[in-house]
Formats: structure tokens, sequence, C-alpha cells
């Protein structure tokens, strides 16, 4: 790693001293974690055995903004909703700074990472995000970021085009494609106009751990989930954290979809309007995945994990991809019909 870059300064006797600020003895063992906007450690200690040791990238979010994160996973905790929350030190806070860096300790939570293929994890999840929403509609972030069409993709894509990532051959084709989708999402979402909750904001599969049950159990509905990382839990609308779940053609989504919602409206209502928010929100991930990559592009990690990005196959093929999306936006919403 550069030695310019902040997390250069992040040595293994730096993370070890700094989950001992929490009152736990390490043992010395870590082990890095697959983790690239953060720093994440899995960190042997005395005490609790391994925990989790999260450092924040430095100037992304305000301690605030940290904090209300931590709240809101410890509400949701308190409910007995599955969510892997930070744990508590001492004085009664959940973030501490250490030679310049703000980190959390996490209980180690193993876990496998499921496709979705049962239906009854499908119904299991749809209910604990039931529950989640319902928690998340009960207060406002003062803090935390909105999904917005110009905060999440007119921004990206300004980033993209004044930073000069594209090709210079490709700078007007990707200007015009992102203005039309930009122009139609922003119309639909006026037109929707949805609840705005708070959420998880990135729920895709890798963030939700499966244990399995007992192997003398033999009961399906004995497998639990549990829910990581809100980094970027955020307000916006339900349909955020359902559409990443969805994948396949259109009526395997809706046998997907289908049986969420069947968990879901156990707990909380769902606005069956949003199910048209669910390409708009894919078109916006695409372009804000792309600037967020583009964003953090002098730290070194990036570039060796991500080799395929900043280059003419990858600008050629983001603008095919968005293309389609131009296309899928014209077309239905999902069908669900409930019970």
């Amino acid at each position: 790693m550069s030695a310019t870059h902040p997390y250069a300064a992040l040595t293994p006797e730096v993370i070890l001293d700094a989950v001992e600020t929490f009152g736990l003895r390490c043992t010395g063992a870590l082990h890095a974690l697959n983790s690239y906007e953060n720093r994440v450690y899995r960190v042997e200690t005395e005490q609790q055995g391994p925990v989790a040791a999260k450092f924040y990238r430095p100037e992304r979010w305000s301690d605030a903004t940290i904090r209300e994160e931590h709240r809101f996973a410890l509400e949701l905790l308190e409910q007995e909703i599955p969510v892997v929350a930070p744990l508590v030190r001492v004085d009664g806070d959940t973030l501490a700074a250490h030679a310049g860096f703000r980190l959390a300790l996490f209980p180690w939570q193993p876990g496998r990472v499921s496709e979705l293929n049962l239906r009854a994890e499908r119904e299991i999840l749809g209910r604990y995000l039931g529950r989640l929403h319902r928690v998340g509609r009960s207060q406002r972030f003062q803090h935390r970021l909105t999904i917005t069409v110009d905060g999440y993709g007119r921004e990206a894509a300004e980033y993209i085009l004044k930073n000069r990532f594209l090709p210079d051959y490709l700078e007007i084709p990707y200007r015009t494609l992102t203005e039309q989708l930009l122009e139609f999402i922003g119309a639909r979402f006026e037109a929707i106009a949805p609840q705005q909750l708070r959420l998880h904001g990135d729920c895709h599969l890798g963030n939700l751990l499966w244990t399995e049950p007992r192997q003398d159990d033999g009961n399906e509905q004995a497998r639990s989930v549990h829910i990581v990382d809100l980094d970027d839990c955020r307000t916006g609308p339900a349909m955020q954290d359902l559409w990443m779940l969805l994948s396949g053609s259109r009526a395997d989504m809706e046998q997907q979809l289908g049986d969420i919602l069947t968990g879901y409206i156990q707990f909380m209502d769902f606005d069956a309007s949003e199910l048209a928010l669910l390409e708009p929100l894919r078109t916006l991930r695409l372009l804000h995945y792309s600037a967020w990559l583009a964003r953090r592009w002098d730290d070194p990690a990036f570039p060796i994990n991500f080799p395929w990005f900043n280059t003419p196959r990858y600008w050629e093929e983001q603008i095919l991809h968005l293309r389609e999306q131009l296309a899928l936006l014209e077309e239905p919403p999902l069908a669900w019909r409930p019970d």
C-alpha cells in the first residue's frame, strides 16, 4: 500500500492496540477480511474469543453519522431482529478512536451466504425485513444519507464525467444515456412518492449470513439469518432492501418476491406501487457503483482487487448495461398478488 494513503498506517500493532482500548486483551492473532470501503479484521481476544474490528474509512462519515448507524443497529437488536450490532464500551460508547482511526467492535458471527433457493428462507427473511422496516418507520435519521435521484445517480454520473474516467469516444454516449435515464427515474420517483424509511440500504446476499439447524433437527424453519453491515444504512423506499434479493427470469423474480412479501406483510404493509421502483433503483446502483470505484481509485487496494475497472472494455460494457436498463424501465413492474 502506498505510504501516502491513510490506511498505510494501519499496522498490526495499531490494530491490536486499538482493540484493547475496549478493555479486551488480544492474543495477537488477526486476519484481514474482504472489506474495501473500510478495513475489517477478525481479531482473537482472550475474553470473548474472536471479534470483528471495523476501522472506518477516514473522512467518509462524521462521528454523528457513525453513531446513528450504531444506535439503529442496537435498536433493531433490542426488538430481537438478528442484526449484528456493535459492542458497547465500558463508557457506554460504541465508537472509539486510536492513532487517528475510528473503530467499532462487533461480535464474530459465522454463517454461510445463501442464494435463497428455498422458499422457507425467503419467507424467514421477509419476516425479518418487515420487522426491520417497521422499526425503521418509527423515527427518522438525522445524519444518514437519503436515497435520491440526484445524490445516488446524478452526482455519480457527473463525477465520472468531470474527472474524465471515460475514454473520449464514450463521453457523449455516456452523458446522453445517463441524462435519459435520470430524467425517466426522476419522473418515476415523483409519480410514486414512496414512503421514506430507515433502511439497511445495502441488503445483498453477502450481508445475510445463515446458520444451519442441528443435524438431528430436520426442521427447515430452524434455519436462522443474521443481518450484517449497516455501514450504508440510509433513508429510502422499502423496495431498496428487497430488489437486490431477486434474480433470474421475470417469473423467477415474481416467485421470489411473492415468498419474501408473504413473510414481510405479516409485520409491515407493503405499497405495491413501489414495485415500479425496482429497475430505477437497480439503475441508480449501477451509476453509484461506478462512481464509488472511481472515488476510491487512489486507495491501492482498489486497483489490485478491481483490475477490470477503468478500462475501455469496462466502460463499453457499462454503457451496454445502461442501455439495457433503459429498455427495462419501459417494461411493466413485477406482478404481486397478496393472498
